[in-house]
């Protein structure tokens, strides 16, 4: 097995956001997460919209200061190392984005900002970088005689390859995807998620894939974990989860995403309810309030995330022997 290259460890993010024009109240994007990313391989990041995905990907990658609990990165603290360490770490660390055209300087040409990452880090001279986004225009699968053209000259999938090639050049171990096709046409999201994939093995990549469409997760990532209300209640295997989800959080997502084959399935796993205000979470389990199988004990305490069935996955539930 493959060592953790990006670790998480009881790992917490809590923001202040305002109330009406003069009060503020803490908020916990993210709880207690423990979690890593293994060098070489894909983890996928999913849940509802406002679970702490995003955040927690820019926890991973030192963009966001902890409340508490750490991020080891190849073995080394992000809080705890100088400043000239963190810059070579950042390196090794990039960000896609979901919006391709946003991230682009409209003002800029493509190639310039390709060159960006390998003249902020000292990896070539001008001359050289010019000669190395050639060949990242190339790997993503675009005419690199377009270098000298500006964004709004391309489509929205051809501008995500060139955010990809941006993100490619100064040679990262890991990179986190947040959402980088959600903006894209159907048609095009196939073709992106192909490249991640193919580019992910050829380089050996840590891919960290923040996506709340189950099956491009299902198509691309090698592990998954589930998020809700900024904890993680169930990771281990895709395929092992996608084929029999243990926590009931899962369950409803698996049984709400729409597929060809469970058009007349049983409806008992939809997620009822709203999503709980996160400024006032509910006691014990988060999850709780909308679950089928809650009983008074799962206000009480906090699940640990656990082992129960000796297979490789993690699952934070006090029911979940019972249910499963």
């Amino acid at each position: 097995m493959s060592t953790a290259l990006v670790r998480a460890d009881a790992l917490s993010a809590t923001f202040q956001v305002r109330l009406g024009l003069w009060g503020s109240a803490p908020i916990m994007a993210v709880r207690d997460v423990d979690l890593e990313v293994r060098r070489g391989e894909a983890l996928g990041i999913v849940g509802e919209s406002g679970c702490g995905k995003s955040t927690l990907g820019r926890l991973l990658l030192g963009l966001r200061s902890a409340s508490s609990g750490r991020v080891m990165f190849d073995g080394l603290d992000l809080s705890q190392v100088p400043p000239t360490v963190k810059r070579a770490l950042r390196r090794r660390m990039q960000l896609v984005f979901q919006d391709p055209y946003g991230s682009l300087d409209p003002r800029r040409r493509v190639g310039e900002q390709i060159a960006d990452g390998l003249l902020i880090h000292r990896l070539a001279n001008r001359r050289e970088a010019a000669g190395r986004v050639v060949e990242l225009l190339h790997q993503v699968g675009l005419d690199p005689t377009h270098a000298d053209r500006f964004p709004h000259e391309f489509s929205g999938g051809q501008r995500q390859r060139i955010a990809l090639a941006r993100a490619l050049g100064p040679e990262p171990d890991f990179i986190v995807a947040d959402e980088p096709v959600s903006a894209l046409d159907v048609s095009v999201q196939a073709q992106v998620i192909n490249l991640f994939a193919e580019l992910r093995q050829k380089l050996d990549l840590a891919l960290l894939f923040i996506s709340h469409d189950l099956h491009v997760v299902r198509h691309l990532c090698d592990r998954v974990a589930v998020m809700y209300l900024g904890r993680i209640v169930e990771e281990g295997p895709t395929q092992a989860v996608f084929n029999a989800p243990a926590h009931p959080y899962t369950r409803a997502l698996l049984a709400a995403a729409p597929t060809l084959r469970n058009a007349q399935r049983s409806r008992r796993a939809v997620l009822s309810g709203d999503l709980p205000n996160p400024l006032s979470p509910p006691s014990g389990c988060v999850f709780r309030t909308r679950c089928a199988y809650a009983i008074p004990a799962c206000a009480k305490r906090v699940p640990p995330m656990e082992c129960p069935t000796g297979e490789p996955r993690r699952v934070a539930c006090i029911r979940v022997r019972e249910i499963g």
